[in-house]
């Protein structure tokens, strides 16, 4: 079938809305209608050319839609079902999976990062070549045919636009709080970087009990914004900021700092604002082959704990539902999370409102 997607050929140059041919889903696979696509920093690394990666490319991996139709034995997932896309498939009898961590699922990482399906082939094709899929999704086109192992159902009764977000920045930022950091009753956070993860992470953390939410941002249009997430104190990245966050901490530091932006002079800002005995949790996507220096001695002599969270630690079957239910009992707000609606042709004109710092999370709807 022709389908338009957002079609990025090399790095450095804008997306390109092309008519491009998909194919019918193969055994175990799902052709989704999208409905509407998160627009998240890191597509961005696509083409700033951080993240190596097969092109051409169709990128997205944060959106939901409505189910088509499904390949030959596909069980879970019924047309006209409303599914969140999961870009972290797990199989569910790995290593890891056993252990509790689908998010660390290794099973299907060769094909996700060579940018096909399961199977290693692409159903994407333009003018008779293989166009790849990120995360296995590549969302930003209006139907993507996708593994039965990316999709998980959720209840019709809520937007698929706020519902989108949930597959990547509400799941992550929550989960980085709720499960990487297990955030207690009375524990203070620094949240740098205010985004759609830095704001989850702070409604996360709001969920957990934390009393001093501390919001970290070099944008100031985004201090009004964290403190509409919880905040109880928003400061503009500076030469200042860490002296004010040990003023709002009893001269200590934060219980828990997390970096939500994935640049290492950040990261080593953050590793600055927790207190001994504390912990840096590095919830933002670092560009590939970059460094950061957090100095051994002091963790050592200060017992810091630095932690990596990827997707949030959460395991998508059973936490994208829990995460809708919260959103529906008005606990988890994903409403104001969507600051602006674009069309998929404005897609280079999200992603410019995204690095000038203008929105909190903008959504291509369908």
């Amino acid at each position: 079938m022709k389908i338009q997607a957002a079609v990025l050929f090399e790095p450095d140059s804008p997306f390109e809305i092309l008519d491009v041919d998909l194919a019918d889903p193969r055994p175990g696979e799902v052709l989704v209608r999208i409905a509407a696509a998160g627009v998240c920093h890191s597509d961005y690394h696509l083409v700033s050319g951080a993240t190596k990666h097969p092109m051409p490319v169709v990128a997205g991996h944060e959106g939901a839609g409505i189910v088509e139709s499904v390949g030959p034995g596909v069980t879970s997932i019924r047309p006209r079902d409303h599914v969140i896309l999961n870009w972290a498939p797990d199989c569910g009898r790995c290593f890891y999976c056993d252990r509790g961590k689908p998010n660390l699922c290794d099973t299907y990482t060769g094909p996700i990062w060579a940018g096909t399906m399961l199977d290693g082939t692409t159903r994407l094709t333009l003018g008779g070549r293989p166009v790849y899929h990120y995360c296995g999704l590549a969302s930003f086109a209006t139907h993507a045919v996708v593994p039965e192992q990316s999709c998980v159902a959720v209840r019709k009764d809520v937007p698929l636009t706020v519902a989108s977000l949930v597959g990547c920045a509400v799941a992550t930022g929550v989960g980085a709080a709720m499960y990487t950091a297990q955030v207690r009753p009375g524990d203070s956070v620094a949240v740098y970087g205010c985004g759609g993860v830095g704001l989850s992470i702070l409604q996360g953390a709001t969920l957990c009990g934390a009393q001093t939410l501390i919001a970290i941002d070099k944008a100031p249009e985004k201090m009004e914004i964290a403190r509409r997430f919880g905040a109880t104190h928003t400061l503009l990245s500076g030469p200042d900021t860490l002296a004010a966050i040990r003023a709002a901490t009893g001269g200590r530091g934060v219980d828990h700092a997390f970096e939500a932006v994935g640049v290492p002079a950040v990261q080593e800002a953050a590793l600055d604002a927790v207190r001994p005995g504390g912990n840096l949790i590095l919830a933002g996507l670092s560009p590939m082959g970059t460094g950061t220096n957090l100095p051994g001695a002091l963790l050592t002599r200060q017992e810091k704990t630095v932690k990596g969270s990827y997707y949030g630690s959460v395991h998508p079957r059973r936490d994208f539902p829990m995460l809708v239910e919260l959103y529906r009992s008005g606990r988890l707000d994903l409403d104001q999370l969507v600051s602006k609606q674009y069309t998929l042709p404005q897609i280079n004109e999200a992603y410019a409102d995204m690095l000038a710092g203008r929105i909190a999370r903008g959504v291509i709807v369908f």
